[in-house]
């Protein structure tokens, strides 16, 4: 059987991490190696992550000092045995036919360099809080991905091993962005295979990386940036749309979460961006406008003893 390698970067997880592991093994494919990569937790996940592998041979973990995730998923690359690796996030979740189906079309179609699921967002008591892009996009995918990030988090994926070692490994300046930029890399020269069905449950927590919406922001437009600087054709083609995008994602990261003044003057300096790029756009919703200015506008008055409770 093909081997499949799963790696796991955990940083300060205690809390969900043994769920995220029980996903993982719970897996209908059994053909895994499970690699945690701890990136210099100072609570108890090493002491979690031991307890479970001492029940299942398939999990590996290491230690190492905190340097970030896309280090960490790096390290866990050059870790893996297996022929095609997943990344798994240390406080998500799959389905039990995640890996089997992504594999299943993997193995069914030798053109493409990557397969993906649809995702939900899950909060931190499993709760559904909303669904993902859940867009369907088989084989070159890469202008629908410029536009939106539709693959929605770094646990989603299904990637051959030669695939990475032709596109490189995470850039570490990019966090939280780094998936998205590798996502690209690899969609600019491979197809994609989609199913199209929910198999990766996202859990949005505020210590999320991405509930950091200013370094958030600043790293999704890197990653346009950098990649346009190699496309230009593109850039001139897609780049309004793709930018507009952004800043939109942005304006709605920024009014989802426990209300602030800096999320709700950030909100408005988004929206603002994202009307100049593509007014059309908002213009088809007025209600949705009416809803993003009062509640970014709650936000930077609410008083602060008021968001303290």
């Amino acid at each position: 059987m093909i081997l499949v390698s799963v790696i796991i970067p955990a940083y300060n997880s205690e809390s969900t991490i043994q769920a995220t592991l029980d996903s993982v093994r719970a897996q209908s494919y059994t053909q895994l190696e499970i690699i945690v990569i701890d990136d210099g937790s100072q609570d108890s996940t090493v002491e979690i992550v031991a307890s479970v592998a001492k029940l299942d041979a398939r999990i590996r973990w290491f230690s190492y000092p905190n340097a970030g995730p896309a280090i960490a998923r790096n390290r866990g690359i050059e870790k893996a045995t297996g022929d095609f690796l997943s990344f798994m996030d240390a406080d998500d979740l799959w389905t039990t036919d995640k890996i089997e189906e992504q594999l299943a079309q993997l193995k069914k179609r030798p053109e493409a360099g990557l397969a993906y699921s649809f995702v939900d967002w899950i909060d931190g008591s499993d709760e559904f809080l909303r669904p993902g892009s859940h867009v369907k996009a088989n084989g070159y995918a890469l202008e629908k991905l410029l536009v939106r990030n539709f693959i929605d988090n770094g646990s989603n994926v299904l990637i051959r091993r030669d695939v990475i070692s032709a596109v490189g490994k995470f850039n570490p300046q990019l966090p939280p962005s780094e998936d998205w930029d590798m996502w690209l890399r690899i969609a600019a020269l491979y197809q994609f295979a989609c199913i199209p069905k929910v198999q990766v449950l996202y859990r949005v927590l505020p210590t999320s990386l991405s509930s950091n919406v200013k370094k958030l922001s600043h790293t999704n437009l890197a990653v346009l940036d950098e990649f346009f600087s190699h496309h230009p054709d593109l850039k001139v083609k897609l780049g309004t749309q793709a930018y507009a995008d952004r800043y939109r994602y942005f304006t709605f990261k920024s009014i989802e979460g426990a209300p602030s003044r800096q999320n709700g003057w950030l909100a408005l300096k988004f929206f603002f961006k994202a009307v100049s790029l593509e007014p059309a756009w908002w213009i088809k919703r007025i209600k949705l406008v009416l809803i993003v200015l009062i509640k970014a506008s709650f936000f930077t008055l609410v008083p602060t003893q008021a968001r303290a409770s």
